[in-house]
Parts: C-alpha cells; structure tokens; sequence
C-alpha cells in the first residue's frame, strides 16, 4: 500500500514556510553587503527588477510543477516529461540543494556562535581598533570552533525535517516566521531613531547607477534565485505538499511580497546603523560579522539589539536550511522509498561531513590550495549561485514553454485560482522573456569564466 503524501496543514502554513526557505542568509546577510559594493539604490532597482519579472514566473512554474505531480524535483520532471531528459532539470535541482547547505550551514553556525557572544556581551571587547575583525578571522580560521557550531546547526536541522511536513516544517515556519518579523520591525525602529540615518536611507534608496556595472547585474540576477530558493527544487518539493485548491499565484505573490520586504527592511536597520555610526558601508561580507559587532557597543541598548540582530540572523538562516535539506530528504523518500528518518539522517550527515571540509578551508586545510585562490567553501558558493541555480532556473522557463506546455501551466494555475485569468500569449512572452535574460547572462558569465 502506498503511504499518501504528507500536504500543508494550511495555505498560511504553506506560505509561512515557503517564505521561511526564500528569508534566510540571502536577505540579511547577503543582499546588504552586496547593496553596499554595488550602488545602493541601483543594486537594488535591479535586483527589484529581476525578482519580479524573472524571479515570480520561474517561482510560479516550480510551485506549479510540484503541485501537478505532488513529487519531488527528479519525480517531478520525469512524470511530466515521460521520463525523457529533462529529469536531469530536477537532478540539478537536488545536487543544487546539497551543494548550498553544504557551505550555507557553517555560515548558520557562524550565526549561532555570535548569538551567544551577543548574549554574553562578548561584543563590548569589539568596540576598539579593528578587534571585531581580528575576532572573527580568528573564529572562521579556527580548525574546531566553527566545525562544531555548524553541527550543531544541521543538528537542528536534521531534528526539525524528521518530524516531517505539517509537525516540522510548517509548525516551526509558523513560530520562526513571526519572531524574525518582529525582531527585524524592532531593529528598524532603532535604526531609523538614530542621528544621522538618513544617510543610510539615501544609500539604500537612492540609486547611483555609476557604481553599477555588468557583473553587479549578474551578481542581482543570481541573487533573486538564491534569496527566492529558486533552482534548487526546493518550490518544486513544498509545492508538491499542496492541495488542488490552493490558489498558487497569491501564495507567490506573498512569497514574493514578504522575501523582498525582509530584504529591504534588513537593509535599513543595517545602513541606517553604519552611516549613524560613520561606517562604510561597502565593507562586503565583513559588514555583519564584523562591522556590526562593533557599532553595537557604540549605540544605546546597543546589547539588546545585538542579541535580536544575530538571533533574527539564525533563525533566517535555519527557515531556509531545513527547506534546502527537505529537498534532499523528499527526492530519497520518493525516488529510492527510504524511510524519512533514513534519508534525514543519511544525507544531514553526508552534508554535515561535507560542511567540515568546508570550514577548515577557511583555515589552514584548502584542499584547493594548489589549484586556485579560492577556499572549497567559496567555490561551493560561487558555483551554486552563479552557475547551478540560474542553470535550473533557465531550464525550468523553457521546460514550461517546449515540454510542459503553456497551455497545461495554466490550467494548473487556473485550478484553485480565485482571481486568474490571462492571456496565454501573455504568459509566453513572460517566460520567453525570463529564460532568456538569464540565458543570456549565464553564457556571459561561462565565457568569462573560460575566456
């Protein structure tokens, strides 16, 4: 007998933790760093731009796809392609899922371990000179301390996936969501009441198209499909524990809505902070464990905001972590019929192990060392966000427009729908349009990789 699949308690429940896995890292920790080196305002007209018209379609099609077949990526594209290549879509998809938990869970670490320095006060040592950074470089390079935060962090992990879909996932989506909203609400507040944050919100908003360049398009390009969870399967797998009548392009547009919001809202607390405090704000990935841990000390109530900033920033990254493992759980539960214990814990401690190799190329153990400057951490960041997920992004657009059919999108989406109805010609122009701006922006950055 087949076990019937596991569905969402709820639309609310759904959309929690769909918008759980696209807040993480990527908004918080990413985003503003990458805001700060590339124009501010500009960055961020762009990485508008790109959410809306190519980030929404692609998102709709993932959901859509998981819906329709209620499997996981592999399943998902074999059932509807009639097992013909484009499986391999969904194998991207997973592997793109592996390889990001694979660095993205010691950067949850990294979380966790300035929570409890915040809650200490550990931060007030950092206010001085550039002790902050001498901190952390000594922290991520360290060959135990950090190993041991990441496992703990997929720990948590691993614990949350294995109690399943409604006892898991959607019951810890709905708990975590509302506090990283409130905590970030809290922040926003303090960072606005500053002197001087004004300038921040200049920064932020006001866009100096100057500092904008090629690769800052492609670097927003890329990071409209980390921070939406895009081209990792992970839509696909929570959109296949979807009923028939959810209405799927109001839970996107949510999705949407609330990604975009944290994004923008982090980026305020954050710059409204830095420019109060004569900070630079194109301090790159140093900017939040480095830059910040520092300003704290220096502002009133600086330890309690301390203590809400970095647990906002753990509880962002462990709502995406546990829907990028979910996906490598789903794909072994559906494909192989293991049992959701075995797969969780089998490949949680594969990731786990790899998250290891990860850290210690922060420090003296690079594998890589002989081959390239970078760490085995950076190139497992670098290949997954620049090439794997727009790859599977791209090739989800045109799966929709030459396999699937737009005609069979559309009723997927009409079935549930509470207020659609568009033209067909419509969405074909949208997903020509979306898989063809990253096409183009993926083949510029493979001749430039090979060039």
């Amino acid at each position: 007998m087949v076990k019937p699949r596991e569905q969402w308690g709820s639309r609310a429940g759904f959309i929690m933790a769909a918008a759980g896995s696209a807040v993480g890292l990527g908004n918080i920790w990413k985003y503003p760093h990458m805001a700060g080196q590339h124009g501010g305002g500009a960055f961020t007209v762009v990485y508008l731009i790109c959410i809306l018209f190519v980030g929404l379609p692609i998102l709709m099609a993932e959901i859509s796809i998981g819906r329709r077949t209620q499997l996981n990526p592999v399943g998902a594209f074999k059932a509807l392609s009639n097992n013909s290549s484009w499986k391999f879509v969904g194998l991207l998809g997973v592997a793109s899922a592996f390889t990001i938990l694979s660095f993205y869970s010691v950067v949850g670490g990294w979380t966790l371990k300035y929570t409890m320095l915040a809650l200490t006060g550990a931060f007030n040592d950092f206010a001085v000179g550039d002790s902050a950074a001498q901190a952390f470089n000594a922290f991520v390079t360290n060959p135990i301390s950090p190993v041991l935060w990441h496992l703990v962090f997929m720990g948590l992990c691993v614990l949350i996936i294995n109690q399943g879909v409604k006892a898991g996932i959607e019951r810890w989506s709905k708990i975590l969501m509302p506090v990283l909203l409130g905590i970030l609400l809290l922040l926003v507040v303090r960072g606005v009441t500053l002197e001087g944050a004004g300038e921040g919100l200049r920064f932020l908003f006001w866009p100096k198209w100057g500092d904008l360049d090629a690769s800052a398009v492609v670097l927003a390009l890329g990071h409209s499909f980390f921070t939406i969870s895009l081209g990792m399967g992970t839509m696909i797998t929570y959109g296949s524990y979807l009923s028939r009548d959810s209405d799927l392009l109001q839970s996107a547009l949510w999705i949407i809505f609330i990604d975009t919001a944290i994004a923008l809202l982090a980026g305020v607390a954050i710059f409204t902070a830095v420019f109060a405090l004569g900070q630079n704000p194109a301090e790159g990935p140093g900017l939040i464990f480095v830059v910040l841990p520092s300003l704290f000390p220096q502002m009133p109530g600086g330890a309690i905001f301390a203590v809400m900033f970095f647990g906002l920033l753990f509880v962002a990254a462990l709502t995406s972590a546990i829907s990028i493992l979910e996906v490598v759980t789903a794909y072994f539960i559906d494909e192989k019929g293991w049992s959701r214990s075995k797969a969780t814990y089998t490949f949680g401690g594969v990731i786990a192990f790899i998250g290891v190799l990860a850290s210690l190329s922060n420090g003296s153990f690079n594998l890589l060392a002989p081959f390239t400057e970078l760490t085995f951490m950076d190139l497992l960041d670098k290949v997954s966000s620049k090439y794997m997920l727009p790859l599977g992004g791209m090739l989800t657009a045109f799966f929709v427009l030459l396999r699937w059919g737009i005609v069979r999108f559309t009723e997927e989406i009409k079935a549930g729908a509470r207020w659609f109805e568009v033209n067909r010609w419509t969405v074909t122009t949208i997903f020509t349009i979306a898989g063809t701006v990253v096409a183009y922006i993926f083949v510029r950055e493979l001749i430039a990789l090979f060039g």
